[in-house]
């Protein structure tokens, strides 16, 4: 359904500037922005995303991924068409992607803030997650749900590209109590080229997030011959480990995809090496989501005890106990431990 966007202003000629996000697109009436849902017509800017849901489930919080955040719990996870990024290794490209969706005949279903808040309370759920496209692209529907879901007790978490402005995030961070940001590389060359966006907004909003109190996990997808030096994945982790050592970094296995799937998976070795080099760096929490092998538990920073066993996306053994290492004492960070 139709409804006015926020974050805008009128110009010249009916023109109008969007705001949302940081491409700052400037749209003549009659057309998009590039992302695909947000609208001029006649000198003012709609959203097509508001109400219109192309996916829920009752997902693990685990397969966010957050791995400190209300571990072992549930999260409704919602989604509208549309994104800022044009990814070519995009996993959700079929619903991210404007043109694909329609080209799929796919659509979406109506339904209301409050709607998806009576589900997420049904389902048990102790959070909503605003996830599988980019949030900020339906941002009026995600705002005023987690307004109302924040009134009933359920946290809410953006998983995120991390490409909006600092306006946005002001405006969504009273009710925003996490997100996993994809850090998916540190040159500014890949973002333009393969994402068709930028770096730095990225790097900027992920120090503002933190700032700002909003629980923030990182995720590097590493794609063989694009992203995957040992150079490169040392300045990612650097630069965490600058802002907060506790920022958990993911390392996420590649598989042939959308625009590159003549691409092999990511070697297993590199991946492990992003391991290594993460904890060279100091990063307290690094892991190796989507692999399925001991890189996805949790250990104590200071005394290395096993503190969260995992299989897959499930929390098989939990030992922290009122946030910290039962061997040692110490805090371990996070929400909800």
């Amino acid at each position: 359904m139709l409804k006015e966007a926020v974050l805008y202003e009128k110009g010249e000629d009916r023109r109008v500037h969007c705001f949302l996000c940081s491409h700052h697109c400037t749209i003549s009436t009659g057309k998009y922005g590039i992302c695909g849902v947000r609208e001029n017509q006649g000198g003012i800017l709609y959203t097509h995303a508001y109400g219109e849901l192309i996916s829920e489930n009752v997902d693990p919080i685990e397969k966010k991924p957050l791995y400190h955040f209300l571990p072992g719990s549930t999260s409704f996870s919602i989604a509208a068409i549309g994104c800022n990024f044009q990814c070519g290794f995009c996993q959700n490209w079929q619903i991210s992607q404007v043109k694909e969706a329609k080209d799929l005949g796919l659509r979406s279903h109506e339904a209301k803030p409050e709607e998806i808040v009576r589900r997420a309370e049904r389902a048990g759920s102790k959070s909503i997650s605003y996830t599988y496209t980019e949030p900020t692209i339906f941002f009026e529907y995600a705002h005023e749900i987690a307004q109302r879901a924040k009134e009933r007790g359920l946290l809410n978490v953006f998983v995120t590209n991390g490409f909006m402005t600092g306006e946005m995030i002001e405006m969504i961070h009273p009710y925003l109590d996490a997100a996993n940001i994809d850090l998916k590389s540190f040159r500014e060359d890949f973002y333009r080229e393969v994402c068709k966006g930028r770096l730095r907004p990225v790097l900027e909003n992920i120090e503002r997030m933190k700032k700002l109190g909003i629980w923030i996990e990182v995720t590097t997808l590493v794609v063989p011959g694009q992203n995957d030096s040992a150079d490169e994945l040392r300045q990612i982790a650097a630069f965490l480990a600058r802002i907060d050592k506790a920022i958990p970094w993911h390392i996420s296995r590649f598989r042939p995809q959308y625009r590159m799937d003549d691409l092999e998976d990511t070697p297993l070795p590199v991946l492990k090496r992003a391991y290594e080099i993460g904890k060279e760096e100091g990063l307290r929490y690094v892991y190796l989501g989507n692999v399925w092998e001991n890189g996805n538990n949790t250990y104590c920073y200071q005394c290395g005890a096993p503190l969260v066993e995992r299989s897959g996306f499930s929390v098989k053994e939990f030992r922290i106990r009122n946030s910290r290492c039962p061997s040692c004492d110490s805090m371990i960070d996070g929400v909800g431990l």
